[in-house]
């Protein structure tokens, strides 16, 4: 080409009638052609020609990192995957929902959404070695899926830390003897005497209720989501910590963040391990079991037990975040992605299975030592982690020993989870803007203004009023915002960018593809086309009609119309991107309605370049030459070629010109 620059708006092809004397030369975009160029005859030279090298890379642009190695990559997504949701979710939910029953499912979500969609994930961020927004040069149109995952990431990351921050408190008080919720503390001595009662329940405080609502929260001081009232220090500092951590833990990107999975990935498995030991020596321990497991065959004809199941699928293994995909863009190109995705998947839902034996094995411990049933001592959520098992572990003989590893193992589970969402949003940045991988000064300050701006938004959910907020961000961040972005992503691979085509390219990066993996894959074709999008469907109304159905409250509170409607809008914003980005991609384009749609789907030509650097020394796979953009080309009298309105690339040329 002369240039690759356009004078003329794209369009289509258009014959042009001219004045110009017999003769006169095509004209390209409003440069002069070569004869050559219109005659195909007249072009041998063309047919040879080899496809164009590659672009030679910006030496101001570092190349793009990777992981140090294949455990780096599988222990930060298990590490990712495997968080508090495994620990204080998925065991009241199963003993909530039936027991043993709500493992079957359970298991059918987690295998027609839950995996195809996470191999989804990863296989696109693998291939297009690329974070969630550029990654999306795939099918430019569907760009506002990447800025949605980036809103709901940064929702996530704004509440998430808080829970760090309550765990270094409690972490902090461990360190007493004896603990401050229990009932051998001197101030605890009128609560476990006298039996105080709570107005709004009607029932006895317990001192780790009182300690968590008072000390800790400050909740009883506030009147509702109206009335935050000041920020608590002690929990402010608590805050700081964790955002601190967080900064010098990914200063360095994967090569630091990779190298501290391996403790904070592995010590979670050793604390359960060790508690469910503890737990099976326990008298009571076998009631707390049979009550988590004990069937009711009668709940799986309830719609809510299916649509908890899914909730636990999202909610655990991260999905739609932009944190797998992110994690996915770093590795090398030909890893098997299919087997990292099994291993992944199964040893989730294989830890949250597990962790309710550790749970449930102690808190049937504190239900014989009370004379209650296991229900009344059970709870999900902050309940369970910083009321019912820290009581729980009061009554054990070394509670500070106990305390402290549990504590510690709270903390390394959010961390974790919190790297893979910060490595979401900062991957989407560095890749929109990849001049700051190389200056390290320039990342580590946007890095660090990222980290300041979460802390300063996240004073607000540690005030008094605090946990009224950030149990509305929890309920309305990755609700139905979240689904409608996987369903999205699910019917635009499927059905624009092609399910065939994006098989293909799975295999293309697993070089010695075996068997079973093309066997397999034929399972998550239909699981893309037929399976998942019905069930993302289906989770979507369910959680429509319980939205409007069910009030959102926090305990006695009742949250207003007004702070429902703001839960609404939070989830609105992330799944209104799709719209909005789609409006502006094809607004980009030239011609009628569905041809602007049309050129809006297709990959643009950098999509399968990015991937080149990462392909482990083989042969490069280069592309013809192409233009990102559609152009025009006008004819004189002269010629006669017959042309009908197409898009012409040179790849179009090329493919005329060999038929």
């Amino acid at each position: 080409m002369p240039s690759e620059q356009t004078k003329t708006a794209p369009g289509n092809i258009t014959e042009k009638k001219s004045t110009h004397q017999q003769g006169s030369p095509a004209q390209l975009n409003g440069f002069n052609l070569a004869h050559d160029v219109t005659n195909p005859s007249s072009q041998p030279q063309f047919e040879s020609r080899p496809p164009s090298p590659a672009p030679p890379p910006d030496p101001r642009i570092l190349p793009r990192e990777q992981w140090g190695g294949k455990y780096e990559f599988l222990l930060s997504c298990i590490g990712y995957c495997v968080g508090l949701g495994n620990v204080w979710r998925f065991p009241y939910l199963c003993y909530r929902n039936g027991g043993g029953v709500f493992l079957i499912p359970y298991f059918i979500m987690l295998f027609f959404t839950g995996v195809p969609l996470f191999l989804m994930e990863l296989s696109l961020g693998q291939y297009g070695a690329a974070g969630p927004i550029t990654v999306w040069k795939c099918c430019p149109l569907l760009k506002g899926i990447g800025i949605g995952m980036l809103c709901v990431s940064m929702l996530v990351c704004l509440y998430y830390n808080v829970i760090i921050a309550w765990t270094f408190y409690y972490l902090g008080s461990s360190f007493q003897s004896p603990l401050p919720w229990s009932c051998d503390a001197p101030a605890n001595a009128y609560l476990c005497g006298n039996a105080t009662v709570n107005s709004s329940s009607g029932r006895a405080l317990s001192p780790s209720e009182v300690f968590w609502n008072e000390r800790v929260l400050g909740v009883v001081n506030s009147k509702g989501l109206h009335d935050p009232g000041p920020v608590r220090w002690p929990l402010a500092l608590c805050l700081l910590a964790a955002w601190v951590i967080i900064f010098f833990c990914m200063l360095k990107g994967i090569r630091s963040s990779g190298k501290v999975v391996y403790v904070t990935a592995t010590f979670p498995y050793f604390v359960l391990i060790v508690l469910i030991i503890r737990g099976a020596t326990l008298e009571g321990s076998l009631q707390g079991v049979a009550f988590y497991l004990t069937p009711d065959w009668g709940r799986l004809a309830s719609a809510q037990v299916w649509n908890d199941a899914a909730s636990q699928v999202f909610y655990s293994l991260g999905i739609g975040v932009g944190g797998l995909l992110s994690m996915a863009s770093y590795n090398k190109f030909d890893n098997n992605v299919i087997r990292d995705c099994l291993v992944i998947t199964i040893g989730n839902c294989s830890t949250s299975f597990f962790a309710g034996f550790a749970i449930f094995s102690i808190l049937g411990h504190m239900a014989w030592r009370k004379g209650v049933p296991v229900g009344e001592v059970a709870d999900t959520g902050p309940g369970l982690a910083f009321v019912a098992y820290p009581e729980a572990l009061a009554l054990l003989p070394g509670s500070v020993f106990w305390s402290i590893l549990f504590f510690l193992m709270l903390f390394m589970l959010g961390v974790d989870t919190l790297f893979g969402n910060m490595e979401g949003i900062t991957t989407a940045v560095l890749d929109e803007f990849p001049q700051l991988r190389a200056n390290m000064k320039q990342k580590s300050l946007f890095l660090g203004l990222l980290c300041f701006g979460f802390y300063l938004m996240g004073l607000l959910l540690i005030t008094d009023g605090g946990i009224y907020w950030f149990t509305l961000i929890d309920s309305f961040a990755t609700s139905f915002g979240l689904i409608i972005i996987t369903l999205f992503m699910c019917i635009g691979i499927s059905f624009f960018y092609g399910v065939n085509q994006f098989c293909q390219d799975i295999i293309d990066m697993i070089c010695l593809c075996p068997p079973w993996c093309s066997k397999v894959l034929l399972y998550f074709k239909a699981c893309w086309v037929f399976c998942t999008p019905f069930l993302l469907l289906f989770i979507l109304t369910y959680i429509f009609i319980e939205m409007y159905n069910t009030p959102l409250q926090y305990g006695a509170y009742v949250y207003p119309r007004w702070g429902k409607a703001l839960g609404v809008c939070m989830g609105a914003t992330c799944c209104l991107q799709i719209p909005i980005w789609a409006i502006v991609a094809i607004s980009k384009e030239s011609g009628t309605l569905k041809n602007r749609f049309k050129k809006s789907i297709r990959p643009l030509n950098s999509w399968r370049g990015n991937n080149l650097n990462n392909s482990g020394g083989g042969e490069e796979r280069v592309e013809p030459e192409r233009m990102e953009a559609p152009f025009t080309v006008n004819l004189t009298d002269r010629d006669t070629v017959n042309l009908t309105e197409v898009d012409f690339t040179a790849i179009a040329w090329e493919n005329g010109t060999e038929a």
